[in-house]
């Protein structure tokens, strides 16, 4: 892609990267863009760079409005390698450039690359830098994701180059927000935020409330913001911001996700009358076989639901590996304001649904004990105490949703 003029003498110089299916065990079927962005002013500033193997792109870009050596400023708002791992091609492009990092940056950098022979401004939030036309304000947002991150402003375009915050992962041949809903869809769009959200941002909830506190308290007047990966939302700044501060409080649909998967298909046929139980209740639902959907879809899913039931058969007396595979990775995304509960089939000895409900209550969420499991294969009797069960699970959704509204 060419370089994009997103404000006055402000360019997107990214990359564009359609094949990547797998971003550090995150699956991303739809690509996704690494984006970087040089301010063409009396100091040329680059902001951000771009993942190793995407350096030729960015060099492009970049050598098609300047002299790459004439870049003074670098700002580094985040270390993590898609955005990071080409610096020390950068700088040997622009070997005069001073890095404007945040102190845990510049420590994080050390750790990947011989700095000594750069210079490093170290900054915090509230310091500024002068381009000339442009003054840049910088806001560190220390774990928003990792210890080093920082947003940078640019006041007189009222610009927010917000890093990850506010991104997804896209790969699409426009750059704007109200460009990609007119030749796509808005649902998809919002698809996009709330998986990047769920799968990445999650824990961080009360930090982006605060972080997004800040920036109301600093006055930053914002009409764009340009994150590192998807599209830069040019209309739907204003939108973008109430929305997450809508995720942070916990926002979720009336509906159950369930998520299970199954030996010999006995803890599957359950699904189907628990299904059936929670939708005669007037809750949607939606259902997810592990082994089958990436784990990314499943966390997805699981955010987007008020309610979740885990279905697990017991192996060894213990949880299916695929399930406690799940439940571990949930429990590090630190969920909140869900409701659970848990079923599962056993042969000779039981043991997932109780490990479930303690993976629950470890997770210091919501439950309804105490679950349902069958032994072997269901009769039809226990199919009636499955709908039953959903019936019962779809009410207590329903009464803690209430919470919410």
């Amino acid at each position: 892609m060419k370089h994009v003029e997103i404000k006055p003498d402000i360019f997107w110089v990214g990359a564009i990267d359609w094949a990547v299916r797998d971003f550090h065990g995150y699956i991303t079927p739809h690509g996704t863009t690494y984006n970087n962005y040089l301010i063409k002013d009396e100091q040329i500033t680059l902001v951000d760079t771009v993942k190793r193997d995407f350096l030729r792109h960015t060099e492009k870009n970049i050598r098609n409005l300047v002299d790459p050596s004439k870049i003074v400023n670098l700002i580094i708002n985040h270390i993590e390698p898609d955005h990071a791992s080409s610096l020390d091609s950068i700088m040997s492009l622009a070997p005069q450039a001073t890095i404007y990092i945040t102190e845990k940056g510049k420590k994080g950098l050390d750790r990947h690359f011989d700095t000594s022979r750069w210079k490093f401004k170290i900054v915090k939030t509230g310091d500024t830098l002068k381009t000339g036309k442009y003054t840049l304000t910088f806001l560190e947002t220390p774990m928003l994701h990792w210890p080093d991150s920082m947003f940078t402003y640019v006041q007189e375009a009222k610009l927010l180059f917000s890093q990850d915050a506010f991104g997804q992962h896209l790969a699409t041949s426009v750059r704007f927000d109200d460009e990609f809903i007119e030749c796509t869809s808005r649902a998809d769009l919002d698809d996009a935020v709330i998986d990047y959200y769920a799968n990445i941002l999650m824990p961080f909830g009360p930090l982006i409330k605060s972080k997004i506190a800040e920036v109301v308290k600093l006055g930053l007047d914002i009409d764009m913001i340009a994150p590192d990966h998807g599209i830069i939302w040019r209309k739907g700044s204003g939108d973008i911001i109430k929305k997450y501060l809508d995720i942070a409080n916990g926002e979720a649909a009336l509906r159950v996700a369930i998520i299970y998967d199954t030996m010999w298909h006995s803890t599957e046929r359950m699904t189907i009358p628990l299904m059936e139980g929670i939708k005669d209740q007037g809750v949607e639902c939606k259902v997810i076989k592990l082994r089958s959907s990436p784990m990314s879809e499943a966390i997805k899913e699981f955010w987007k639901s008020r309610g979740c039931l885990i279905g697990s058969p017991t192996l060894n007396n213990i949880l299916f590996p695929s399930v406690a595979e799940f439940l571990t990775h949930l429990r590090g995304l630190r969920p909140k304001n869900r409701i659970m509960g848990a079923f599962g089939s056993f042969g000779w000895g039981g043991g997932a649904v109780k490990d479930a409900y303690a993976e629950i209550e470890r997770m210091k969420l919501e439950a309804v004990p105490p679950g349902i499991q069958i032994n072997y294969r269901p009769s039809k009797g226990d199919e009636e105490e499955c709908y039953n069960f959903g019936l019962k699970f779809a009410e207590q959704v329903k009464l803690y949703h209430k919470k919410f509204d």
